[in-house]
This record gives C-alpha cells, sequence and structure tokens, in this order.
C-alpha cells in the first residue's frame, strides 16, 4: 500500500539517466505510483542503484508498434509522464506531446534537458558541468585559480530534477483545476540561472566581486570557511551575524584585536591565516565538543562513511538501510502524510504483468503484448 502526500499521483516515466531517475525516485517516496518505461536490457539490479529505487518496471521494445500503442495507453491513464531525450526523439518514436495529449488532454508532459527544446545548444550533447558552466554559477565556484564542478548537484539535480518534480507538480495541479494539460520544457540551465537569483542580486547592488574565493559566501570570508585540523580532518564555520562571530572568536580563545575587522574584505586572507593556525591546534572532534549545536554556525565536514553516523542524521533517521545499502531517506517530512521508500531498485521489466494489470490492461491484453514481442523484459 502506498503512502505519503502524492499517493493516487499516477506517473509514467520513460528511463534515462541522472536527473530523471531522481526525479521519478521523489515522486515515488512521496507516495506517488511511477512506472518506469525500459528499454530491453540486462534482467537485475543493483541495490546500489538508489535514484531507481521504488519504481515498477515494464520493459518495451519501443521499435514494436504494439509497444508504442502500450505507452500511450499507459499515459491515457497517467497524470504526468516524463522523459529525458534530446528534443525530437519522442516525436520520432511516435510518443511526442501533440500525440499523447491527444489521448489525454489533462496530461502534464514533463521534458528534462540539459539545454531545452529550443536554442542554439539544444541539439548538443552536454553534461552537469556544461549547463551551469553559461548560467555563472560554475564560474563562481572552485578555488582563485580555477573553477571547480559542484559535482553534479547544481545541474543535474538541483536545476534538473528538483525544477522537474516543481514543474509536474505545478502542472498537475494546473491540470486537475482547469482539465488543461501542458508541456513541462525543463533545461538544466534554466534551473541552474534560476538558483543563481540571489547571486545576481549581490551582482546588481555592487555585494559581489567576479573572482572566486574574494566574497562572503564562495570561501572568500574568513569567517565563511572550511578549516583544517590537527587530525587532518576538515570543519565548518559560517558565522556571518555579529553575533555568531562574537560567539566564534570566545569559542576558539581569540582575543586579537584585528579580529573586530570582520567585514573588512582587506583584511579577510590575513584573518583566515591565523584561524586556521588556531583550529589546527585542535581535533574534529574536538572543536565539535566545543562548538557542535551552538551558535557559531558549525559542523564538521563528514566522509560518506562518517554522514550517516553523525548523532544528528542518527537522531533524525537521515539516512536508512535498504538491502543493506546505506542511502538518505525520503524528504521533506510529512507530519500527517509521511513518505516511504516504495522499493528497492526494480530489475528491467520485473512488473510488466503487475504494473500493466494495475493500470487497466487486461491478461489478454497482456498476453497478446508478449506474443507481439513488444514485451522486451
Amino acid at each position: 500500500m502506498r503512502q505519503g502526500p502524492l499517493s493516487g499521483l499516477k506517473v509514467v516515466e520513460f528511463a534515462g539517466i541522472g536527473p530523471g531517475p531522481f526525479c521519478g525516485m521523489l515522486l515515488s517516496d512521496l507516495g506517488a505510483d511511477v512506472v518506469r518505461i525500459d528499454r530491453k536490457g540486462p534482467g537485475r539490479s543493483s541495490p546500489a542503484d538508489i535514484t531507481a529505487r521504488g519504481r515498477r518496471s515494464v520493459a518495451l521494445d519501443l521499435k514494436n508498434p504494439a509497444a508504442i500503442e502500450t505507452c500511450l495507453k499507459l499515459m491515457e491513464g497517467a497524470d504526468a509522464v516524463f522523459e529525458g531525450f534530446r528534443p525530437g526523439v519522442m516525436e520520432r518514436l511516435g510518443l511526442g506531446p501533440e500525440v499523447a495529449m491527444a489521448r489525454n488532454p489533462k496530461l502534464v508532459y514533463g521534458r528534462m534537458t540539459g539545454w531545452g527544446q529550443f536554442g542554439p545548444y539544444a541539439n548538443a550533447a552536454g553534461h552537469d558541468m556544461n549547463y551551469i558552466a553559461i548560467t555563472g554559477a560554475l564560474h563562481a565556484i572552485g578555488t582563485k585559480e580555477k573553477p571547480i564542478p559542484p559535482l553534479n548537484l547544481v545541474g543535474d539535480f538541483g536545476g534538473g530534477a528538483l525544477y522537474l518534480a516543481f514543474g509536474l507538480l505545478a502542472g498537475v495541479i494546473h491540470a486537475r483545476a482547469s482539465g488543461q494539460g501542458q508541456v513541462i520544457d525543463c533545461a538544466m540551465s534554466d534551473g541552474a540561472a534560476s538558483l543563481m537569483a540571489m547571486f545576481y542580486g549581490f551582482k546588481a547592488s555592487g555585494m559581489w566581486k567576479e573572482e572566486r574565493r574574494a566574497n562572503l559566501l564562495d570561501g572568500g570570508a574568513h569567517f565563511y570557511d572550511t578549516y583544517q585540523c590537527s587530525d587532518g580532518k576538515w570543519i565548518s564555520i559560517g558565522s556571518i551575524e555579529p553575533q555568531f562571530y562574537a560567539l566564534l572568536l570566545e569559542k576558539t580563545g581569540i582575543n586579537d584585536p584585528e579580529f573586530a575587522k570582520q567585514m573588512d574584505r582587506g583584511s579577510w586572507d590575513g584573518l583566515r591565516e591565523k584561524l586556521a593556525h588556531v583550529i589546527a591546534q585542535k581535533t574534529q572532534d574536538e572543536w565539535s565538543e566545543i562548538m557542535g549545536a551552538s551558535d557559531v554556525c558549525f559542523a564538521p565536514v563528514l566522509d560518506l562513511d562518517e554522514a550517516p553516523r553523525h548523532p544528528h542524521n542518527v537522531a533524525r533517521q537521515t539516512f536508512v538501510q535498504v538491502e543493506g545499502v546505506t542511502q538518505p531517506a525520503p524528504a521533506p517530512r510529512f507530519s500527517a502524510t509521511p513518505g516511504a521508500i516504495q522499493g528497492p531498485p526494480p530489475g528491467i521489466g520485473a512488473h510488466d504483468r503487475e504494473a500493466l494489470s494495475d493500470w487497466g490492461f487486461s491478461g489478454a491484453d497482456i498476453d497478446a503484448l508478449k506474443a507481439a514481442g513488444a514485451l522486451a523484459g
């Protein structure tokens, strides 16, 4: 029995990589019934494929007309569908928005790409780093010497999957009120640009320099940076507000009058060196004991083994295990309709009969698809 605030929402996902699967995971974690359309491939799945969790897989040979018709029938009964192919691919398959929405006018049709459905780069290949490079985000992140990709959090997942999920749900709300579906053109480059809104505001107000590690939030300020401890581990300090900065000086035992120049950019490098020397005298655990859970705005910098064991994460059950694999729990949390991981990553085609039956296909329909070679699982 599915649970969560999206219980009852029916979504068709065309299997892809990166932001698409992550969006599907988010929707499933909050209770949506997400059926993933897979192409023919290995039948096994790895429990470590975390972003594939919680869906049912139907494997179809999309070169088979009966499989295309099956996709359209699934979309007839869906609230939303999303795909992550280059522009034009779904149209060539006979599964584009015009065809699908002629069958289901209330359908919300999500299109997840890096560059969007139009524009000079629309048909070009790319990856997360490329999509955030043209927004100003990548230029602002890194060392003084060079930009450094911030994993693929800003483009794929922040600017892509989260905006796709947000767009799909907004479209469904509108469709339920108006009876009218629509296409969601979700470009990672658009989403990453949107995430930069505050920084464009900083630039417009003269608060942002076009240099890395020269600004308040990019590691330029000595009170908003990471520091290495005596054991080689690191801590993060974000003491921006005056009262938090005063507490930082108190907790570290610093009484150097130079530290009164908190917002003097010309003093930041020198003060960073002094603060680094103080931090280097103690271990990460010692600083956690001194500053943890205080208003210094402090946290230890943890690796992927350490993070699930941190007392705060343990208390909130931020991480869980599924089939022996440690992974993030569903987020955010709902008081009345909590989400839940609906199951481990599915094998390709593992739910051909079950999912199709639940979505209105008869046993005879499914047998006919098998006989026609449309089911590829």
